[in-house]
């Protein structure tokens, strides 16, 4: 195995013809009677929240139920071609936002996380023929767990930081270190794997699929935490690199998020091909260029 990960998004199902997320939308506002509630220019995260709290103040739905009807959407999403060729990379360790388990190619019962995260995604691990799958927006087998809203996304960044800069609060009895990750890599002690944050100071990280939408709160700060150290605070040890895949014809319309990935020490990488299924063939064949 080499020295890389990957972080994949959403889109890569898109290959198939399913339920895209425009239609779970119209399906969650008919399901909660709240067909009157306009997309726009919404934050999804924001959307949810207006989606939920007007869910409640009509019928007073629990969240677990809201989720659970999500989770069961996105479960029946199918395995394409790209996920086989994601899994023949010579790559152990495979971050994805998605919340389905087409990326392993089975449905596994069972995390492998050192910590059984019931609402968030610091550890949130699946390990299948041999390579780890790090769901770090929750999975569909633990509904709660579905990172959609502001409040979630808030409570994620919150333990991301605590585990990062202040050290993780957990139970004596789990094996997770107590210093926090900022300060094993400045000693160079206590580096074995622990959670997906771990890979981002540690290996070249390969991210697509993503839109990585400036809601990505939690994914933002990590990117920009990253960068301060490696720059503004010196810390030699960040050697690692970041990429991230873009199509050609989505370049001139995300001009400001390409600035901002550039600034945070991200390199950038242009894929040209106009068919999607070509285009993700396109980018695993230069990350296999890069291994």
């Amino acid at each position: 195995m080499t020295h890389a990960a990957l972080l994949i998004g959403n889109d890569i199902n898109n290959i198939n013809k399913g339920t895209s997320w425009n239609d779970l939308l119209i399906s969650i506002k008919k399901k909660y009677h709240v067909q009157s509630l306009e997309n726009g220019q919404k934050p999804f995260p924001m959307l949810y929240e207006e989606i939920f709290l007007n869910a409640i103040k009509q019928k007073h739905v629990d969240e677990k139920e809201l989720k659970t009807f999500i989770a069961d959407a996105v479960s029946s999403i199918q395995q394409n071609e790209l996920h086989e060729l994601i899994r023949e990379l010579p790559i152990q360790n495979i971050m994805t936002t998605n919340y389905d388990f087409s990326l392993e190619g089975i449905h596994p019962k069972v995390k492998t996380s050192l910590v059984n995260e019931t609402t968030y995604s610091v550890f949130r691990q699946y390990r299948s023929l041999n390579k780890n799958y790090w769901h770090i927006h929750g999975d569909c087998n633990n509904p709660f767990s579905i990172n959609l809203g502001y409040e979630h996304y808030c409570g994620q960044l919150q333990k991301m930081r605590d585990y990062v800069v202040n050290g993780p609060n957990y139970s004596p009895s789990t094996k997770v270190y107590k210093a926090s990750l900022i300060r094993r890599l400045q000693t160079g002690k206590q580096m074995a794997l622990q959670s997906w944050i771990d890979l981002f100071f540690t290996e070249d990280v390969h991210i697509f699929g993503l839109s990585l939408d400036f809601v990505e709160i939690d994914l933002w700060w990590l990117l920009t935490y990253r960068a301060r150290n490696k720059f503004y605070k010196k810390n030699t040890f960040i050697k690692n690199q970041l990429y991230y895949y873009i199509p050609n014809k989505y370049v001139k319309l995300s001009s400001d998020k390409i600035q901002l990935l550039r600034a945070n020490d991200v390199k950038v990488e242009i894929v040209d091909d106009e068919n999607k299924t070509n285009y993700y063939k396109a980018v695993i064949n230069s990350i296999k260029g890069k291994l």
